[in-house]
């Protein structure tokens, strides 16, 4: 009887099973709201839109600038062949040059033939 007793006093022990617990995925509330995600990419898509407007109109001042300057360099050499042709001209009539012609051609000075032209 004593032996009975005993075993009724002593807690029943479950035998240990090694369970691996559950590791439940933690719902961490995000910081940056959708509206807030949706803002930036707003601001950011913004920004680069007008770097580009920018980069292009620079692209075409440029363009611009450049035919400015070639316009000029064509015009200055335009000047310059015209200066030479006036030049030309002025050497080409000069009125000693006109009579060596003339008298190699066979026209004589008649002086009562000469009419003066004021010039304007």
């Amino acid at each position: 009887m004593s032996n009975l007793a005993r075993k009724q006093q002593q807690p029943y022990i479950q035998p240990k099973i090694h369970t691996e617990p559950k590791i439940q995925p933690i719902h961490r509330c995000s910081q940056i709201t959708l509206g807030e995600k949706l803002l930036a990419a707003l601001v950011i898509a913004f920004v680069c839109i007008m770097a580009i407007k920018v980069i292009a109109t620079q692209a075409a001042i440029y363009k611009v600038n450049k035919e400015i300057h070639q316009m000029e360099a064509s015009v200055q050499t335009k000047k310059k062949v015209n200066e030479d042709l006036k030049m030309q001209v002025s050497d080409l009539s000069k009125y000693e040059r006109i009579r060596e012609i003339a008298k190699k051609q066979g026209l004589k000075m008649n002086d009562k033939n000469i009419k003066v032209v004021e010039g304007q």
